[in-house]
């Protein structure tokens, strides 16, 4: 759990970035900018831009968009929008039949004795002239279409380093320490970073002033006690040393 517009505004004001830039990069305007930072949701015409406009702004910081949608859905999401009522289904009188219609009756029946006549005409001389033998052919039994099973999307790593004791200087990448960077720069005492990825390599200079959170719980951080620069790989169930660049 973390302050979704502290967050952001964090992010935004180390990027050193206005309210008008991001306005032209993200099409939202900046008065529902503000209101994201302030969490004031109410300013937003309804839930869904809400959801819509807070992915957005966090992929254009470079933050994890869905991350922020799965906080704003766990803390301010409390049912599901009403379904409209369905109309009343109107009762239609019943017609009286007509004697066009009996008339068609009359004829399906006469009709179906007719057939039902036939047939049995006909099996009987089938049945007196002898069944002639039918080689039967080998066909293949009917198959089954096989259901395409999807794969469950790999779990994610969902971090969030919160410095506790004092300032921390970060260098966060997706993946290995080779990823794509999100996030380098300091984090100061009272503030918290989020991330969210399959794997998180990360390098910080102070461990022992940081507290992590992996998956909701909190984790120990290797070498936190021996206060020296460490650097980290962060799985779906746990963080450890990262092994040495090749």
């Amino acid at each position: 759990m973390f302050e979704i517009g502290n967050s952001l505004r964090e992010a935004r004001l180390r990027q050193q970035l206005e309210f008008p830039e991001l306005e032209q990069q993200t099409k939202i305007r900046a008065k529902y900018l503000k209101a994201l930072e302030d969490e004031d949701f109410d300013v937003l015409p309804a839930p869904t831009y809400v959801k819509g406009f807070l992915r957005n702004y966090a992929d254009a910081l470079g933050l994890e968009g869905q991350l922020y949608l799965d906080e704003y859905n766990s803390r301010f999401v409390t049912g599901e929008e009403d379904t409209p009522l369905r109309p009343r289904d109107y009762q239609r009188r019943p017609q009286p039949l007509g004697p066009r219609f009996e008339t068609r009756a009359v004829l399906v029946v006469v009709g179906a004795i007719a057939v039902v006549f036939a047939l049995v005409i006909a099996a009987w001389k089938w049945g007196s002239s002898g069944n002639p033998q039918v080689q039967g052919v080998n066909s293949p039994g009917p198959t089954v279409a096989k259901k395409r099973q999807h794969k469950p999307a790999p779990p994610k790593a969902r971090l969030i380093l919160t410095a506790t004791n004092g300032d921390c200087w970060l260098n966060v990448r997706a993946g290995s320490a080779a990823g794509v960077q999100k996030f380098i720069g300091t984090l100061t005492q009272g503030h918290q970073l989020p991330f969210a990825y399959r794997r998180i390599w990360f390098a910080a200079s102070k461990p022992q002033n940081l507290v992590a959170q992996l998956n909701g719980r909190v984790v120990v951080i290797p070498g936190a006690a021996k206060a020296k620069p460490e650097q980290l790989l962060v799985t779906p169930t746990s963080i450890r040393k990262a092994p040495p660049a090749t």
